[in-house]
């Protein structure tokens, strides 16, 4: 039996992690949760965003399911999500998007697997304002280790999983020195992967490559801010922020996670979307090596995900939360 830190999050959070850990019950699961939550609702009860009792689960399970967490607006904190990755280190962001049969979109043949670089670039957190002439100015740090970390994590995942090609994305053309160096890395690094096609996509043009021809990348790897955007823009191919899963590991941590908001508008309601979580959580099973569960879970998502009527309202059907994770469950 495997203990994983479980974090509710707020707004529809905690209704869909309810959806996850039914659907895991189900499936009989050797996994037991050690609850943990950070955010607005915890900072409204105990005063603090991220408590030392969740640093503490986590450093001990050293894996962790996370919904989705309000930071309080406009009152000077730092991103709770930041915080944890550069905690903790986690410097690699993936997150797959995959065309899912019943979900339309524009393309029907979509497949790649994102790499992010999660601790350094623009949200380094180097900002300056200089009062006297009203000039603000953002660093965008990297570290030829931390280009090193996150390129090798994309071909490593690349070469386990049998994809034929990794691209980088930068914007060496402008950014002689960080661009430059990523860049750099990336080429001298593609050296120790002879069998996977390695080339590289300027973000502008590869923006457009991807609303254009999006089946022509598998792996992606690429800077912290063009990864946030990227990722979302990839998301978008395949159905939305509601149907991938997200991931940010470490050497030694790793954090699975529903990127999409909180959604407070319709927190209650009990018609969320748990997709997302469980994609999520898929993705959590088999970093434990609990393939033959992840895989049976899958089915039964792909099948109910394919039966518009299972699902919940976003999706075009009528199905609320708990109701879309029993229609799951019928078919593990």
């Amino acid at each position: 039996m495997k203990q994983v830190t479980l974090i509710p999050g707020d707004g529809i959070g905690p209704e869909i992690t309810e959806a996850v850990k039914a659907i895991f019950s189900a499936a009989n699961v050797p996994v037991s949760w050690e609850e943990e939550n950070a955010g607005q609702t915890t900072f409204e009860s105990i005063g603090e965003l991220i408590p030392a009792t969740l640093i503490a689960s986590l450093e001990k399970n050293k894996v962790a399911l996370k919904g989705p967490i309000t930071t309080p607006v406009g009152k000077g904190f730092k991103s709770i999500n930041v915080q944890l990755r550069q905690k903790f280190d986690l410097y690699s962001n993936v997150r797959p998007a995959k065309t899912t049969k019943g979900i339309e979109t524009r393309f029907d043949n979509v497949n790649s697997v994102l790499f992010r670089e999660n601790t350094e670039g623009l949200y380094s957190g180097l900002e300056m304002f200089d009062e006297r002439l009203q000039i603000s100015d953002s660093v965008a740090r990297i570290t030829r280790v931390g280009c090193q970390k996150i390129i090798r994590a994309a071909f490593e995942y690349a070469s386990k999983h049998g994809c034929k090609k990794v691209t980088a994305v930068h914007k060496a053309n402008i950014l002689k020195s960080a661009g430059a160096m990523f860049l750099g890395e990336f080429n001298q690094i593609a050296k120790d992967y002879p069998n996977i096609q390695a080339d590289d996509k300027i973000i502008d043009n590869m923006c457009m490559q991807l609303v254009a021809k999006p089946e022509q990348f598998d792996v992606i790897v690429t800077t912290n801010l063009f990864g946030d955007i990227l990722s979302d823009l990839c998301a978008g191919l395949v159905g939305g922020l509601g149907v991938v899963a997200g991931a940010n590991i470490g050497d030694d941590m790793a954090i699975f996670e529903a990127v999409h908001g909180s959604a407070p508008d319709i927190a209650g309601k009990g018609i969320a979307n748990p997709t997302a979580l469980l994609r999520s959580a898929i993705m959590m099973l088999h970093h434990l090596e609990l393939k033959e569960e992840a895989n049976r879970i899958e089915a039964a998502l792909e099948a109910t995900l394919a039966n518009q009527q299972e699902c919940t309202g976003d999706l075009g059907g009528k199905a609320s939360t708990m109701e879309f994770a029993q229609n799951i469950i019928s078919k593990l």
